[in-house]
């Protein structure tokens, strides 16, 4: 093992040596804090927007998973919540179930229901996840309804994001909180 000398080695010679002096804090400087960005919706990582009637973004697999394990949308959403709830479908989903073709059909047959209210998009391209995440990310006043993987995995990094999926022929819900005592 090798043995380091200290900088005040009187081997060293004065013009290369370098001392080294502990700074001590200066009293009249200002402390800057740096706190990480958080949503205004956010109350002690409650999510202060979220409350009855429940708003639920729609995913396109959601949709198909709904049909496979027969559960009435709304009706399954409603007994989920125990609330009022107005599902939500943006064009971009409609528009993927559209591309699917004949097979999904009755998925698109089942968005088309009036109790479904229609979401503009007003941005470009057509891919639905990317159009739901930044919806979310805005808009801290929805449920994301997804059976999607990655969808799902992209949601859970945004704080105060519920997210309702299908599982055993029923609805369920993941990370919705209390309300908080007051």
């Amino acid at each position: 093992m090798k043995k380091m000398i200290k900088p005040t080695d009187s081997r060293i010679k004065p013009d290369d040596r370098v001392i080294i002096k502990k700074k001590k804090p200066d009293p009249h400087e200002q402390k800057v804090n740096e706190a990480p960005q958080c949503s205004s919706a956010l109350f002690f990582q409650y999510n202060t927007q979220l409350g009855p009637p429940y708003r639920i973004l729609i995913d396109t697999n959601f949709v198909n998973f709904a049909i496979k394990n027969k559960v009435d949308l709304v009706k399954g959403m409603m007994d989920c919540l125990y609330a009022k709830c107005i599902p939500y479908i943006t064009d971009c989903v409609m528009g993927e179930l559209e591309r699917l073709g004949e097979k999904y059909r009755l998925a698109l047959k089942t968005i088309k229901d009036p109790r479904i209210e229609k979401l503009p998009c007003v941005h470009k391209g057509i891919y639905a996840d990317d159009c739901l995440v930044n919806r979310v990310t805005q808009h801290k006043c929805y449920i994301v309804a997804t059976s999607d993987v990655d969808l799902k995995r992209r949601i859970r990094k945004i704080p105060g994001v519920p997210i309702m999926g299908v599982a055993q022929g029923r609805f369920f819900i993941e990370r919705m909180p209390d309300a908080p005592q007051m």
